[in-house]
């Protein structure tokens, strides 16, 4: 995968935000005194969390150097750590009341085995939060998966593998390693100025992995068979702006 850019992932961050405010907003009754936030990018999550926990000691978790750097930047009195969920997860020698993630392990695989692990991060009766992006299910991605299916771009793009669970398999997941859970869907209907907006928004995330296989020239090409699509799908509201509805699955489990 291409290098994270802040830049242009904090061209939306309002928006981007509000599923971690959401979430936060969820577990405020469990009062911790510690929280690891997976995923942090560049720290908007991280900020949520030292908002509403403002005594918790809170440290910030990515993989990416340059989000670090600008959370590092925005908020230096939190602590901000380079961490690869897929491999580092042992080097964490403490236990947490909250792991907390917010769009983030949609990026990895095998979630049967995965939340299991982030478990394993948690004190007696903590607790994961976790919000997904439910990409199998979101317009955009229909595009994407229909588009890398087609004569044109099938020689030239490998379909992105999700990794979302349905919610009945998340349920499943939760059921074994939780002594209670909650779990629940949101759409959100962000009000976007343009299609172009649109675009702008998935070049940060969901756009990465395909532009990444492709020249510039084609990386080109296939944004453009994307957009014309999205005109398709999307229709335009009497005030000229689009609906951008976007499906997320949260969910909070207490540790056995």
């Amino acid at each position: 995968m291409p290098e994270w850019n802040p830049i242009q992932y904090e061209k939306f961050l309002k928006d981007r935000t509000q599923p971690a405010i959401d979430l936060a907003n969820r577990i405020e009754e469990f009062a911790p005194n510690s929280i690891l936030d997976l995923g942090c990018g560049p720290g908007n999550s991280t900020k949520v969390l030292m908002d509403i926990f403002p005594t918790a000691k809170i440290i910030g978790a990515d993989n990416s150097d340059e989000m670090l750097e600008k959370a590092r930047g925005l908020y230096p009195d939190i602590e901000f750590i380079n961490l690869d969920v897929n491999s580092d997860l042992h080097e964490i020698n403490e236990k947490f009341d909250i792991v907390f993630s917010n769009a983030c392990i949609q990026w990895l695989s095998n979630h049967h085995e995965l939340l299991p692990k982030l478990t394993t991060l948690l004190k007696p009766n903590g607790i994961l939060a976790i919000q997904i992006p439910m990409q199998r299910e979101h317009p955009v991605h229909m595009i994407i998966s229909e588009l890398t299916s087609t004569a044109k771009w099938s020689d030239k793009l490998t379909p992105r593998q999700y990794n979302n669970l349905t919610t009945e398999e998340y349920s499943d997941v939760l059921s074994d390693i939780s002594s209670d859970y909650e779990i629940w869907k949101t759409t959100y209907c962000h009000r976007m100025p343009s299609y172009e907006s649109i675009i702008e928004w998935y070049k940060g995330t969901g756009l990465r992995p395909y532009l990444e296989q492709l020249t510039e020239p084609d990386a080109e090409d296939f944004v453009n068979d994307v957009f014309i699509k999205l005109k398709q799908r999307y229709k335009m509201q009497k005030n000229g702006e689009i609906l951008f509805r976007f499906p997320r699955l949260f969910f909070i489990a207490r540790k056995d």
